[in-house]
């Protein structure tokens, strides 16, 4: 028998049968508090008082240290005497449920209020020191079995500044798009990496300045994004940049750029994950309180990679995946050209690409790549190019790339095209960085070349590594060669494994096993040591 409508008649009938008077009265209460519900809270909007911002409207607001933008003024209108709160909530990973989670600021605590029938407004002021972003205003109204929640949002604006593009060459103009109400821009470029002064957190980029500080009169952009035109210098050299943007109020925001060379220069390519930066960025430009990527809601299959990075525009995790390593190419005078990962898709073939590198380099987090890196790379090892991976959980999901915007696609292994047949590992497990282990050396015999000069041998540990972990697969190539592991780090069998391996084309390909094994090299010599010799077999005299 289908599910018609008789079918379900049958079985309400029989459900209400077995209830008996117990079940009808749980349904007839229930529909009755549902009704009761209904128009109970109404009319729930927001302003702040003050001039809109652009994509302001009854829904969204705008706030910030400028004046007239101070506090929201959240409206709506009651049917009845109802208790009523007020919360304010920010949305984060909610990969499973799209609940976003209180934030834990004695500012942002629920606020609970009985109030009459009428029209109601009820204030929020944010902290000065609340990070710039999108909040959800939740108002939820009670009276009896009556229950009503509606959500605004609130934009807390920062320096927001994002590059309309990842990467540009020396000479190139670049342009600029700012979001914010300050009077007044300090714009100054950086070079990041050959800097001394230390950092220590993800929402800080320092660099060391190239040219002179720009000074810009922002009054007549206060209310809506502009462009500023800067250029990158005709002798700068390939690598990660950034500019900062400082506003006379005390506000501060960055956005990277990454200065490819004009023709190959070096023997080795570095390539950053601008593409995984993009996929990771939180930031939520369409102002409905959520981060526009899949990973705030599932549902979001699109993210557009011209949006500023939240944590005042520094990639995800910077400091903490990405620094060390650019540290370490300053500290040891490696020449290297330096590439975002899309910049790969213009060389026309993999014979070009290889006759203009021996070794590529993918320093960070590569979870996100193209048809056509994939390709490229893959191909780049079949003609005998190295491979070095130093972090984990590389070339794991395909996307697609047009007019700057990246589309979720699906994994790689799912489509045929596992990424230990290429890295030699592949992503297994993930505690979000609750638990960090030591590598314990288990190939110094097979590989002394590695562990030369590190004082390291079998049975040896060194540094502390997790977050997300590789390990081997029925698809790695039977020559990989496991050089440490870290045993049972997120359980039994779920070991990270750092591999080598010779391809039959004569490539060498060496993967790190650990997400965070770049981003840390800086704090073990060994690990320095460790990295200096695979860079010496992989790129010697590089």
């Amino acid at each position: 028998m289908g599910l018609g409508t008789e079918s379900w008649r049958g079985t309400r009938g029989r459900l209400l049968g077995l209830a008996g008077v117990g079940g009808l009265w749980l349904l007839t209460r229930g529909a009755r508090a549902q009704a009761a519900s209904r128009g109970l809270l109404t009319g729930l909007r927001v302003r702040n008082g003050g001039a809109p911002f652009a994509g302001d409207g009854p829904q969204l607001t705008t706030l910030s240290v400028a004046p007239g933008r101070a506090a929201a003024r959240i409206e709506f209108t009651l049917a009845r005497r109802a208790e009523v709160a007020l919360q304010i909530l920010e949305t984060g990973q909610g990969v499973a449920s799209e609940q976003p989670s209180t934030v834990a600021e004695t500012s942002l605590k629920t606020r609970q209020v009985v109030l009459g029938a009428g029209l109601h407004a009820l204030d929020w002021t944010p902290a000065s020191t609340l990070p710039a972003r999108t909040y959800v205003a939740r108002v939820t109204a009670r009276a009896g079995e009556a229950t009503t929640r509606s959500d605004v949002v609130v934009r807390v604006l920062g320096v927001d500044a994002a590059f309309a593009q990842r990467s540009a060459r020396p000479g190139d103009p670049v342009t600029l798009v700012v979001r914010t109400d300050a009077q007044s821009l300090a714009v100054q470029l950086l070079r990041s990496g050959p800097e001394t002064e230390p950092t220590y957190a993800n929402d800080v980029l320092n660099g060391v300045p190239m040219g002179d500080p720009l000074s810009v009169d922002w009054r007549a952009h206060m209310n809506g994004p502009a462009p500023i035109q800067l250029q990158v210098g005709d002798d700068w050299p390939s690598g990660v940049y950034a500019v900062r943007l400082d506003a006379a109020d005390g506000r501060t925001g960055f956005a990277p750029l990454v200065v490819r060379p004009a023709a190959p220069a070096a023997r080795v390519a570095v390539v950053m994950p601008t593409s995984t930066w993009g996929a990771y960025n939180f930031y939520d430009a369409d102002g409905d309180g959520w981060g526009d990527t899949w990973y705030a809601r599932w549902r979001t299959k699109v993210a557009d990679l011209t949006r500023p990075n939240p944590s005042r525009g520094v990639p995800y995790h910077y400091r903490s995946y990405d620094l060390a390593f650019q540290h370490w190419l300053a500290q040891t005078g490696r020449s290297v050209d330096t590439y975002a990962d899309e910049d790969l898709e213009q060389f026309p073939t993999p014979q070009a690409l290889r006759s203009a590198y021996d070794l590529l380099v993918f320093p960070g987090h590569t979870e996100y790549v193209t048809t056509r890196v994939y390709d490229l790379v893959e191909a780049f090892r079949d003609l005998g190019g190295n491979l070095l991976f130093l972090s984990a959980n590389n070339f794991f999901r395909r996307v697609d790339r047009r007019n700057g915007k990246l589309t979720l696609v699906d994994e790689w292994r799912n489509l045929g095209r596992p990424e230990s047949a290429l890295l030699g590992v592949q992503y297994i497990a993930s505690d979000r960085g609750q638990r960090h282990g030591p590598f314990t050396v288990v190939g110094a015999d097979a590989a002394p070349w590695a562990f030369e000069g590190t004082g390291l041998a079998n049975g040896s540990t060194f540094g502390s590594y997790g977050i997300e972990i590789d390990a081997r697969s029925p698809s790695s190539p039977a020559s990989t060669q496991v050089l440490a592991t870290i045993p049972d780090l997120f359980g039994a069998g779920r070991s990270a494994e750092m591999t080598y391996y010779e391809h039959w084309s004569g490539a060498k390909v060496f993967s790190a096993g650990a997400l965070n094994f770049g981003g840390q090299v800086m704090l073990w010599p060994q690990s320095q040591q460790l990295l200096a010799n695979v860079w010496d077999r992989l790129a010697p005299g590089v």
